[in-house]
């Protein structure tokens, strides 16, 4: 019977079989049948005949796909990885996926390879070249796989190149290999040699099946530079049909195409340097050495070799220039030089039965997935996405764990960011928006065993306070106010662009009940008899001890006699700087804002935030009383109630409904917050009886308080006292207690409970203030 009735009998059968299949087979469609047809068309017929015969399945799948109406890309997760490739379909994170609608089967094994049509080749170890069974997988038939045993042959898997064949490494009685094309058939593995290829040759591989053909490349144990050989092979034919041999040292990965060969080339231990290309009907050499001391992606399509240095999305480590510049996959053409880009990044490169390419890499606009590279109309190579993992290429911004309003800085906060991927160089300037001090730091991460002090898990970066007050001024100064931060995110693996973002946030000390203008000091305010305000600034005089006025007091306003009480509240809003809460005699509580360094008033005009507050006797604000970083009120009414105000940082609704949390309190003239005075989990407050005595209520964090220490008796000399805050910068609060006639007492805070302050020393803060009938 002649060759084209074989052929003629051979595709009758297959149609048959596909036939009697169909209704079982979950992959089978029309495109198998293709497949499968030019699968027989490549064993039956040769590489010729194949030739010539219309787009593959692989072809038509895909640009289907680009059409209207086709469906969209084959959807990955985002841990698959590339490992097969076929007419129809590829196979992913142990799963065959088809092009066209995007289902999938599963195939698990330790090791795969592609092996035309839609066949693919497992192994039983975690390399086909290790594996002792190989077995062929017809994923357009759907049939049972075809087992080849090389073990019972005692040889080496070079290639799988169709649905019950492989080509293998066979050793000799005289100790050397010759080449053969196994084939599994029902009464038993066939064997023939591959005519062509010499005698005593080593070390082969193989490309991927093309058109029927592999190329093959092999070692010569004589050659004294040890030179590769390329043997381009008729699969049906068992035959070389040309060899090509290049100049030393080139070894690796090996890809074919109508008219090329192409291989990785190495030099000595420096491993991957570039690629040499072989015009396979002249012989002559093209080398292009790339000078890379790394693994290098290499493929073939057409007349265009593809190259890359092999990087994943999230290698870590910085690269030199060469490395950097040979992350993005590229295309050069082989007749001209010319070069295109076509991926970002990639970690893969197959070779489809078309002889066009499929890529495991990303690009910006893209995104991760699975790409097809093919030559476009215009005669240069295109990729187009046909799996998407759905992660992103580029370095993406995630938001920041930094609350705007609620940052306290001397309870070390960490400033944290979130990325789509950590394996970057993180610069950071943070800047005092008031004071123009700056901070700059490049934060290199690593998510390896060793770890990094600026990795946080789950993607997030982060610095805490107390590293960036080692590092500079500005954390040392811990000014409160607003900080702007920026941050350039560099990928280490030079993946992408640098990811650039911005932000601010409100920050300041839970000691900081009266740092109005966000100077880094407290300031005190007092009110004369015709109802004016005046501000002043002051600062520690480390020398005599004491707090002391840095200027002559600062207008501020009249109408403030319209109070009977007023309170430094602390900064209840978190927007520039210390507040102030006053009660009309109607009862309406109102709210002046604090205005910062920004503006020349101290206050913003008032605005009303309650009612009925002359149902209490005394009030005080400024203390965290919960533990939330937020300034809280409490009030004592007629009965001798304490109630908590509990602060929301919202200035629609500053305070939370009242809440009751003591009752006795009308033994006491006087009450003040004072902030956190003994280091525990939240502010105190202290309070003066009738007899004079100072006491001490340490705050337990849920707006109550442990039971109350004596300070010390002999209080009644003073008017009032007020929780000034940390005068002295050591992130103790203090207090001071003022009499008639600008008579002032400084109390150094010890941040010993049991003796909260240190003795009184005299200081001249309201010496200046002129008359005033209260001071807060």
């Amino acid at each position: 019977m002649n060759t084209r009735a074989t052929a003629g009998f051979f595709l009758l059968g297959v149609v048959i079989l596909y036939s009697a299949r169909s209704a079982r087979s979950v992959l089978t469609r029309r495109r198998h049948l293709t497949a499968a047809v030019a699968t027989a068309l490549a064993v039956t017929l040769g590489a010729g005949v194949l030739a010539a015969a219309p787009a593959s399945a692989f072809t038509d799948a895909v640009t289907a796909q680009a059409g209207t109406t086709a469906a969209k890309p084959v959807v990955l997760k985002a841990t698959d990885r590339l490992d097969a490739v076929g007419a129809t379909g590829f196979v992913a994170g142990g799963r065959w996926y088809a092009y066209a609608d995007g289902s999938s089967l599963p195939l698990s094994a330790p090791s795969y390879d592609s092996a035309g049509g839609d066949v693919v080749a497992t192994g039983d170890e975690s390399t086909l070249t290790a594996s002792r069974v190989v077995r062929l997988h017809d994923m357009a038939t759907g049939t049972a796989p075809v087992t080849v045993d090389l073990g019972a042959l005692n040889a080496r898997y070079v290639k799988a190149v169709g649905p019950d064949s492989v080509l293998a490494q066979v050793p000799l009685e005289d100790g050397s290999v010759e080449l053969r094309l196994v084939t599994a058939g029902a009464d038993g593995a066939t064997q023939r040699k591959i005519a062509g290829v010499p005698a005593g040759k080593t070390w082969f591989t193989a490309s991927a099946l093309v058109n029927g053909s592999v190329a093959v490349q092999y070692f010569s144990g004589e050659d004294a530079a040890r030179r590769a050989h390329y043997a381009v092979v008729d699969v049906a034919a068992a035959e070389a049909v040309s060899t090509l041999v290049t100049s030393p040292a080139h070894n690796g990965d090996v890809g074919l195409s109508a008219t090329h060969v192409l291989a990785a080339t190495t030099k000595g231990a420096e491993g991957y340097r570039g690629f040499v290309a072989l015009d396979r009907a002249t012989g002559v050499e093209t080398p292009v050495d790339l000078g890379l001391d790394s693994d290098l992606v290499t493929g073939l399509t057409g007349s265009w070799a593809t190259y890359a240095a092999r990087t994943g999305l999230t290698d870590e480590g910085m690269l030199d220039e060469t490395r950097k510049a040979l992350v993005p996959l590229r295309a050069r053409s082989l007749a001209n030089g010319e070069t295109v880009r076509l991926l970002d990044h990639v970690t893969k490169v197959l070779t489809a039965p078309d002889g066009s390419l499929l890529a495991e890499g990303g690009t910006t606009k893209d995104d991760e997935g699975l790409y097809r590279i093919a030559v476009d109309a215009d005669g240069r190579p295109a990729a187009r996405l046909v799996a998407s993992k759905g992660v992103p290429t580029e370095v993406v911004y995630r938001g920041t764990d930094i609350p705007y309003s609620s940052l306290r800085l001397d309870r070390n906060p960490t400033l944290k960011w979130r990325f789509s991927r950590v394996n970057i160089d993180v610069h950071l300037t943070l800047r005092n928006r008031a004071t123009g001090a700056a901070f700059s730091y490049t934060m290199p991460l690593s998510t390896e065993s060793a770890g990094s002090p600026y990795y946080y898990g789950d993607n997030t970066v982060g610095i805490t306070w107390a590293r960036i007050a080692e590092l500079s001024q500005l954390g040392k100064d811990a000014r409160s106010g607003v900080y702007d931060w920026t941050i350039r995110a560099v990928p280490q693996n030079g993946v992408g662009p640098d990811l650039e973002a911005s932000g601010n946030f409100q920050a300041g000390h839970t000691a900081d009940l009266h740092d109005i203008k966000q100077n880094g000091g407290p300031s005190l305010v007092v009110r004369d008899a015709a109802g004016q305000m005046k501000r002043i600034d002051t600062r520690y005089d480390a020398a005599a001890k004491t707090l002391k006025a840095t200027g002559a007091p600062v207008a501020g306003g009249g109408g403030w006699g319209a109070y009977d009480r007023i309170e430094a509240a602390g900064d209840v809003d978190h927007i520039d700087g210390g507040d102030v809460v006053a009660r009309d005699r109607d009862g309406f509580l109102w709210l002046h804002q604090g205005a910062g360094n920004r503006w020349s008033p101290t206050f913003t005009p008032r605005r009303r935030i309650g009612d009925g507050w002359n149902t209490y006797a005394r009030f005080t604000g400024g203390s965290d009383l919960t533990g939330d970083g937020l300034a809280d009120l409490v009030a004592v009414d007629a009965k001798g109630d304490l109630y908590l105000y509990q602060s929301t940082a919202y200035t629609e609704s500053v305070y939370k409904a009242r809440k009751k949390t003591g009752h006795g309190w009308g033994i006491y003239d006087r009450i003040t917050a004072v902030g956190n005075v003994a280091g525990a989990g939240a502010g105190d407050l202290v309070a003066r009886d009738k007899d004079g005595v100072l006491w001490l209520y340490l705050g337990k964090g849920d707006g109550t308080f442990a039971p109350r220490t004596k300070i010390g008796g002999g209080w009644n000399a003073y008017d009032d006292v007020i929780g000034i805050g940390d005068a002295d910068g050591d992130r103790v609060t203090d207090l001071l207690a003022y009499g008639p006639n600008g008579a002032a007492s400084f109390y150094k805070g010890t941040g010993d409970w049991k003796a909260p302050f240190a003795s009184r020393v005299t200081s001249p803060v309201l010496s200046g203030a002129g008359a005033y009938n209260i001071a807060f």
